[in-house]
């Protein structure tokens, strides 16, 4: 009963595919994510995802890769921040984003961690994710 109360309650937090998209090894089956994966898979590719880069919903997105080659400085952090606070606004309604911070981690090749805190708006669970974004993209020369 208790398993069955705790999946009625994560419902909200829906299924469908796995991003990437991957198959089951044994019977080759499409793979599913379920409700906080769900969830950490539609910020993932909300971050991922250049504006305008869906001709069907060209709000969809965040345009971090407006920020690539640019200087770690605490101007682009901000940004950064912004970008990911608005994309997150509008295209993740299951979710209310309480805090987002950028970290400049590995200057030398360019990584930027952002953290995502966010509560779930239908059972006010409290998660955290990290994105890890390169600002020194396909300079490996």
């Amino acid at each position: 009963m208790d398993k069955q109360l705790n999946r009625q309650a994560k419902d909200f937090l829906g299924s469908g595919w796995s991003f990437p998209v991957t198959f089951s090894a044994g019977n080759h089956q499409l793979n599913l994510a379920v409700y906080e994966q769900n969830v950490n898979n539609s910020i993932n590719a909300i971050l991922q995802t250049r504006m305008g880069e869906r001709s069907l919903e060209p709000q969809f997105g965040s345009g971090l890769y407006q920020y690539f080659f640019r200087t770690p400085d605490s101007t682009l952090k901000g940004e950064i921040v912004d970008a990911v606070k608005t994309a997150l606004l509008h295209s993740e309604p299951r979710i209310t984003v309480t805090n987002v911070q950028a970290d400049f981690t590995d200057e030398l090749n360019g990584l930027v961690e952002v953290t995502v805190t966010y509560v779930y708006n239908e059972t006010n669970t409290r998660h955290n994710y990290v994105f890890p974004f390169y600002i020194k993209e396909g300079t490996n020369l």
